[in-house]
């Protein structure tokens, strides 16, 4: 798989890994991970903290047992200007989905968190798209399983030029 595979796919990562990716210089949309060029991200742990600004956004943190991720969920997509030239329905349906999960996020769950790999203020975040509250106890162990399966099969696989 090339580096140019990973970098729209959400790539599974613990929080220890997660957090010691590098952003690219002139590229604000991608970090480095040992070389590979990645944009997206996908977690499972515990949610831990969350601050919820009603029509705003809500923060939340990630524990996964290694780390903490912090994930935001903008929630002001019917007045932000970024949607402004889009479809009103495609908004409010976007901005619905939305609140349902941020609904959803509560203290003390189990979620898996879907989203582009951002920073804010040089702090590494995953800006969500979407949230699976997770009813299987067993899905962290899984994730961690999966995890450790992609490093070493696919993420860690040194690139050789064709």
């Amino acid at each position: 798989m090339d580096a140019l595979q990973l970098l729209n796919t959400h790539v599974k990562l613990l929080a220890f890994d997660f957090l010691t990716l590098k952003p690219i210089p002139h590229e604000p949309t991608s970090f480095s991970r040992k070389g590979r060029r990645l944009s997206r991200a996908e977690t499972v742990g515990i949610v831990v903290s969350r601050d919820f600004k009603p029509n705003r956004f809500i923060k939340f943190d990630i524990d996964d047992g290694t780390g903490c991720i912090p994930c935001i969920l903008w929630l002001n997509q019917e007045s932000s200007p970024h949607f402004s030239r889009r479809c009103p329905s495609h908004v409010r349906l976007i901005a619905q989905m939305a609140a349902e999960f941020a609904s959803q996020v509560q203290l003390g769950v189990i979620a898996r968190v879907r989203g582009r790999i951002t920073s804010y203020r040089g702090n590494l975040q995953i800006t969500v798209s979407d949230v699976v509250i997770e009813r299987d106890p067993n899905s962290q162990i899984l994730h961690w399983l999966d995890c450790l399966r992609l490093a070493r099969n696919c993420y860690d696989k040194v690139m050789v030029p064709p």
